[in-house]
């Protein structure tokens, strides 16, 4: 069973950057469509990026497309995002999420079977 554990969350700065880092245990996670999605308070869930399995393509919403990057460590078995410039509107839950049937990534949430517990990200000055 795939576990997805999320690190690298906190309190930034406004203008700050993060990077925040999916693991995956029992299983390769390049074998994987990977995403993250965000929640923050009284809001729906909405995609950030994903990854393709296998270093394939990868994705942006626009509320970080331009100071996002998401890659994979296969060394490490994680995928990180890095996110800079950070924006108050950027607080949020963040999660990476598993699609274990679909080698192309997408940003829609009901692909996805395998979930991270979530991490805190703030922005606040």
């Amino acid at each position: 069973q795939l576990q997805l554990v999320e690190s690298g969350g906190g309190l930034v700065q406004p203008g700050g950057s993060l990077r925040l880092s999916c693991a995956g245990s029992r299983v390769t996670l390049d074998d994987y469509a990977i995403a993250w999605f965000r929640q923050a308070p009284g809001k729906e869930r909405e995609a950030v990026s994903c990854i393709s399995s296998h270093r394939g393509r990868t994705l942006y919403t626009e509320a970080v497309k331009g100071r996002s990057t998401i890659s994979r460590d296969n060394a490490e078995n994680t995928v990180d995002l890095q996110i800079n410039n950070l924006k108050p509107e950027d607080t949020a839950v963040y999660y990476c999420a598993a699609d274990p049937w679909n080698s192309w990534c997408t940003t829609t949430a009901a692909h996805y079977n395998y979930w991270g517990q979530g991490i805190q990200v703030t922005v606040s000055s």
